[in-house]
């Protein structure tokens, strides 16, 4: 199965308006009259997206990405962004069920799901997070968690929503931590994720789903994972700070 590539930049909480507006205008300097054969995604914070599509929005090789969204569409919920807010804002991706969400703001699989749903009504597309803890997977408890992500996390969805979701392998041992899961790992785990969607919609939707790897990608490693048949591109954050460092991996990741 010929499945494109897709390259996504989640800067997390760095970045105001002004940093993402010179981020912004360096990239397009360096992409115009280029064509990438992959999916470029840049997901700054809430606050610097409408710099962000101001800069970018009319740009065909770069969609836009939230890195969150409710599961509601209105409401008293302090704090939180809708669906219905960022169409406003050219957004094609919304980042859920990261790690961080998941450890640090309590939000369960229960929850994601809610959330994923959401998201699809909206036709967003969503880069759905999983990944395991290094207690976790040194416990043996590898397949037991990521069965539980992927069950529950796309319970309810259809298989056109399936076709339009990312899913982004992300061992949370290697997150911000310099440590990237070896190619062999990765692929490991990316077979079974996609293995876990075949059981779920079938090997078709399965062959289909873009799986990426999250975990330190960094221009020095992303050809070697990019070689894996079941990783479908990157989900980066430190080394998506900076243009070049950014654009090194894509080009690294998908020569040519």
């Amino acid at each position: 199965m010929n499945r494109k590539p897709i390259f996504a930049a989640n800067w997390k909480m760095n970045k105001g308006p002004s940093e993402t507006e010179d981020f912004a205008k360096s990239l397009l300097s360096k992409i115009q009259n280029r064509t990438f054969p992959c999916d470029i995604v840049i997901a700054p914070p809430f606050v610097s997206l409408a710099k962000a599509a101001e800069v970018l929005g009319n740009v065909p090789a770069v969609a836009l990405a939230a890195q969150n969204c409710s599961q509601f569409d209105s409401g008293a919920y302090t704090g939180e962004i809708s669906g219905m807010m960022l169409k406003e804002f050219f957004v094609h991706y919304v980042i859920l069920g990261h790690s961080e969400r998941r450890a640090i703001y309590g939000e369960t699989d229960a929850v994601i799901n809610a959330k994923l749903r959401k998201a699809r009504e909206y036709n967003f597309k969503p880069i759905f997070c999983i990944g395991e803890t290094l207690e976790e997977r040194e416990g043996g408890k590898l397949e037991q968690v990521l069965r539980t992500q992927v069950s529950e996390g796309l319970a309810g969805l259809s298989e056109r929503d399936l076709q339009d979701t990312v899913i982004a392998y992300e061992p949370v041992w290697a997150i911000g931590t310099g440590v990237t899961a070896t190619s062999a790992q990765a692929q490991e785990a990316h077979a079974f994720v996609r293995s876990l969607v075949a059981e779920k919609f079938g090997t078709e939707s399965a062959a289909k789903i873009r799986i990426q790897y999250g975990g330190s990608v960094k221009p020095s490693n992303a050809a070697e994972l990019m070689a894996c048949p079941d990783i479908d591109g990157a989900l980066i954050s430190g080394a998506s700070l900076e243009p070049q460092s950014f654009l090194d991996i894509i080009q690294n990741g998908v020569p040519g």
